[in-house]
């Protein structure tokens, strides 16, 4: 293994010639702008986008780097890069690939500009509501939706699918959304027991037992919801470690427009200087509990202490990719009289009021879950508005008013605890939202890390993870065999300083899907040496080329590759079209 690394520095431009332009022109791009932040051997580049606008909510432009001050815990950091909101508009046309040449490189995945995702969430909306989210988008995206603005349409189910990958054209986009059928949530909150409507005309005995029967069903009705709850929580996980792979190399800031009725936690407690102890015993802030689910306090103490750092995990990255979360509240305005005149029809209960109260006392508490997102990643929440095209309106207008500011920490102890972001205006009068800062995290310090079933993951996203770049070409098949060549990039490794040089360390697979979803073959390989500094720089300018075979089949079916930095577990991954013999 240790030969073939050394000797695959030096034949690259034989099979890959149009990837190596490729290479070149993502290194020119990066040189000019802002990088995707990635680990990088022992530093690591902070980036922080900063929406500014006037009183009136206008963008501002024409601010430089010395307008900004930028402070971690208090203390004010060197600005070592700097991009205006024009700059990041600025769009690149990639090279065409040939027949059998895949990438999951940046400048492929988008050619420039801001991304915004429209996240539609059956997981935790209501079935009603989810066919009006539909409605609004059909109608934001036909009136109001800008041409160059480049948006995809995610939906969130029992886990995260792509209706439509990123596009400017409208037309595609409401052709996705035209396909999009609301559904049932996985898994709903209990349904209320109703309650006896003649329970008052009845003997003490009989009443006794009736109240008896009816409490055992309510108890029964919070462990059904407090497991709905835990699955949602985990779906909901699932989903942002997702975006987290598929944005997080695409340079630039990612607007997630959330639609939704309640988010199941928040991404950080509310108290930022609390311990590490506290910290996990307050994670997940669970914050849409009602009456029925407050008798499970023990579930809900449970489910904080075992989601609290997968939560953090979630949390650090989606700060690491630049991702701004916007809530949107499909449920409209919302007064609380609807739910007294539907207590009231269905009998729900001997106090309709009483019920009503809660449930408003719920939708207030999901409403501040989501403003707690949405400041905390430096989005903005849309709530208590029937026009939910507007609140998406709005989170695209951030895209034109957003500056970024990066900086290398002066504190290199990446002990995962959470650090404060400050960010200062010179000129007053303007209006700043960022985010508030992020979990120190070192991911090659992490203990219990799972790499094979990161892989697995990533090999399930319907889009490219792009924390690790690399293209690949998929040749006929031949002998039984497809030959399959990788050529990695290098700058998407993280290097460990060791004595001797460079140490890399990192593994590729190559995965046959038959046309309904199911694994045919794997084949995997692992990749680990020490380079001199001089040949380092070679690898970092060149790449690395390595070869993988993978059994032939006789039908067609889905080829998935991915390459694993083992030191970070970050992962990234390429489809592709199996060839037939």
């Amino acid at each position: 293994m240790n030969t073939l690394l050394r000797r695959s520095i030096y034949v690259l431009a034989v099979a890959f010639a149009l990837l190596a332009v490729a290479a070149r022109l993502q290194a020119q791009s990066s040189s000019q702008g802002v990088p995707a932040p990635t680990i990088r051997v022992s530093t690591r580049l902070v980036l922080v986008d900063v929406v500014v606008t006037d009183k009136q909510g206008k963008p501002v432009s024409g601010l430089k780097a010395e307008d900004f001050t930028i402070e971690e815990k208090g203390k004010k950091q060197k600005i070592g890069v700097f991009q205006t909101p024009e700059e990041a508009q600025q769009q690149n046309t990639p090279p065409q690939l040939g027949a059998g040449l895949y990438t999951n490189r940046p400048e492929f995945r988008s050619p420039g500009g801001p991304l915004t995702v429209l996240l539609l969430d059956a997981a935790n909306t209501p079935f009603q509501d989810q066919a009006y989210s539909r409605q609004q988008m059909l109608k934001y995206v036909s009136q109001q939706l800008k041409l160059g603005t480049r948006m995809g349409v995610f939906t969130l189910t029992d886990s995260l699918q792509v209706l439509q990958d990123f596009t400017a054209d409208p037309e595609i986009l409401l052709a996705a959304l035209k396909k999009y059928q609301p559904q049932e949530p996985i898994l709903q909150n209990g349904v209320p027991v109703p309650l006896s409507a003649g329970a008052g005309t009845l003997g003490a005995r009989q009443a006794a037992t009736v109240a008896q029967v009816e409490s055992i069903a309510q108890g029964f009705q919070s462990i059904q919801m407090s497991y709905a709850l835990d699955r949602r929580v985990d779906i909901t996980l699932n989903a942002m470690r997702s975006l987290g792979r598929i944005l997080g190399g695409i340079p630039g800031r990612k607007n997630i427009v959330w639609l939704t009725a309640a988010f199941p936690f928040e991404l950080i407690p509310q108290d930022r200087n609390v311990s590490e102890a506290e910290l996990v015993a307050d994670l997940p802030n669970i914050q849409h509990k009602n009456v029925d689910t407050i008798a499970t306090g023990s579930v809900a103490a449970t489910e904080r202490q075992s989601y609290a750092s997968q939560i953090r995990q979630a949390a650090a990255q989606l700060s690491t990719a630049q991702v701004a979360i916007y809530p949107v509240d499909v449920r409209g305005l919302i007064s609380g009289a609807e739910f007294m005149r539907e207590d009231s029809a269905s009998r729900q209960s001997s106090n309709t009021s009483e019920r009503a109260i809660a449930r408003m006392s719920d939708v207030s508490a999901s409403q501040q879950t989501m403003k707690a997102v949405a400041e905390e990643t430096g989005g903005k929440v849309y709530i208590n508005q029937n026009e939910v095209a507007t609140g998406v309106g709005l989170a695209v207008q951030d895209n034109a008013a957003s500056y970024t500011i990066g900086y290398y920490p002066e504190d290199k102890k990446w002990d995962g605890k959470y650090r404060t972001i400050k960010v200062k205006l010179a000129r007053d009068g303007l209006q700043l939202r960022h985010r508030h800062g992020y979990f120190g995290i070192d991911p090659s310090q992490e203990k219990d890390r799972k790499p094979e079933q990161q892989v697995a993951e990533a090999l399930q996203d319907n889009l490219p993870s792009t924390l690790v770049t690399f293209s690949a070409q998929v040749k006929p098949a031949d002998k039984g065999k497809i030959p399959i060549a990788f050529l990695v990039d290098a700058h998407s490794l993280s290097a460990e300083d060791v004595s001797g040089g460079k140490k890399l360390s990192f593994a590729y697979y190559a995965a046959l899907y038959s046309p309904d979803g199911k694994m045919i073959d794997n084949r995997s390989q692992k990749a680990e040496q020490t380079f001199k500094e001089d040949v380092y720089r070679q690898v970092l300018q060149q790449g690395i080329l390595l070869k993988l075979d993978l059994d032939a089949r006789t039908d067609k079916g889905q080829l998935r590759l991915a390459v694993q930095d083992l030191r970070t577990g970050m992962v990234g991954t390429i489809e592709a079209v199996s060839p037939t013999q």
